[in-house]
């Protein structure tokens, strides 16, 4: 007579293949992120997905001012440039401001489409275009809306992505 005593009943034998299943998953599944986590593939997306960011939020702030509130929008203008647009900025500030009193005409900027056209993740520079509805409201009369193109040069001060200079695109030009 056999003794099925020592015998593995089908549910430790299930419990065995499941747990095996699982140890060699987790293994390729440890093995996957380790080769992914220094893919210079993630390294360079992650850096134009914060370029782009930073674009869309310098773009929308630089094509934006109010003239009761010109002093804070001109000090956002100085926070997300750098460079030669800074400095240029520094320099006109007061003359910015003295236009955009007279002018009593507030912009509100909105970026409705943007995209990384060049990207060196090591120089830290970006080139970005994007669309912008700029809605203008003058003291007196009816607001408008405008659309239109801009190519910002980026680059990366600090670890942070400044927009260090902006240029109008003609909307027919490719």
């Amino acid at each position: 007579m056999t003794d099925h005593r020592h015998l593995p009943r089908p549910a430790v034998l299930g419990w065995a293949a499941a747990l095996a299943a699982a140890a060699v998953l987790c293994a390729l599944s440890g093995w996957t992120y380790g080769s992914v986590r220094g893919d210079s593939a993630l390294s360079y997306g992650k850096a134009r997905d914060a370029a782009l960011s930073a674009a869309r939020s310098g773009v929308t702030r630089l094509t934006t001012a109010d003239p009761a509130h010109s002093a804070r929008d001109l000090d956002g203008w100085l926070a997300v440039s750098t460079g030669a647009l800074r400095d240029q900025l520094t320099r006109t500030r007061s003359a910015d401001a003295a236009t955009l009193k007279a002018s009593g005409t507030a912009s509100r900027g909105t970026v409705t489409d943007a995209a990384v056209t060049e990207l060196d993740n090591r120089a830290g520079t970006a080139k970005v275009i994007a669309t912008v509805q700029v809605r203008l409201t003058p003291k007196s009369g009816a607001a408008s809306t405008d659309r239109k193109r801009f190519e910002a040069d980026l680059a990366r001060t600090g670890g942070t992505w400044r927009v260090a200079a902006l240029t109008a695109v003609p909307l027919g030009a490719s």
